[in-house]
């Protein structure tokens, strides 16, 4: 349990959690010159290339949360990703697949080496944006993702946010404090038998 993921962040397949992360802190610098990129590389690890690399039409919502360029190009574009992002409104946006178009995606061999390494796990990405004049954006690594145990002081906050808004969207608010409140106490939680824990989550 010590190494679980948890996807908190982003409706995205693992291999391009990063990636993602990586143009979210890029979209301020590109928001405004998404007409002016001359390509754009992404930097990424063997198991990210050989599940997520995608070129070509992309049909339907599970063919664009598996590829790695959509995934980016939505992040630069639009500095978010949600669920809706993968329907196909948005699809449609043409600054989508000219983006793609200019998207080069290379293996770091050592970011494939340290994501087979047990003690490390990562799942590194790279994205730099060049424009057109010769200038470009800065060089942004992200090696774990938000939800890896390596950030777990990033994650568990995130984390408890999304918990309890899914257990008021389905619960309501006062069920819901309940549950945030057993799991913020420790030793209630270890001391209630499994069958009680579960039938808090009982409608």
């Amino acid at each position: 349990m010590e190494n679980i993921l948890f996807k908190i962040s982003f409706p995205a397949e693992f291999h391009a959690q990063t990636a993602v992360e990586c143009a979210l802190q890029l979209h301020p610098q590109v928001k405004g010159r998404l007409d002016q990129i001359d390509r754009i590389d992404i930097t990424t690890h063997e198991s990210a290339i050989r599940i997520i690399d995608k070129s070509g039409p992309l049909h339907n919502p599970a063919d664009r949360d598996h590829c790695l360029q959509y995934m980016t190009a939505i992040g630069l574009i639009f500095g978010q990703l949600t669920a809706d992002h993968y329907e196909d409104k948005i699809a449609a946006d043409p600054r989508i697949d000219t983006l793609r178009a200019k998207m080069t995606v290379t293996e770091d061999k050592q970011y494939s080496l340290d994501y087979l390494d047990p003690d490390k796990r990562s799942i590194a990405n790279t994205v730099q944006v060049f424009f057109a004049d010769g200038t470009s954006t800065e060089k942004i690594v992200v090696e774990y993702p938000i939800g890896h145990r390596r950030r777990r002081g990033d994650g568990i906050p995130l984390l408890q946010v999304k918990a309890a808004a899914a257990f008021t969207a389905h619960f309501g608010l006062p069920r819901s404090q309940q549950l945030m409140d057993l799991f913020h106490d420790q030793n209630a939680l270890s001391a209630i038998p499994v069958h009680e824990f579960s039938s808090q989550f009982v409608s």
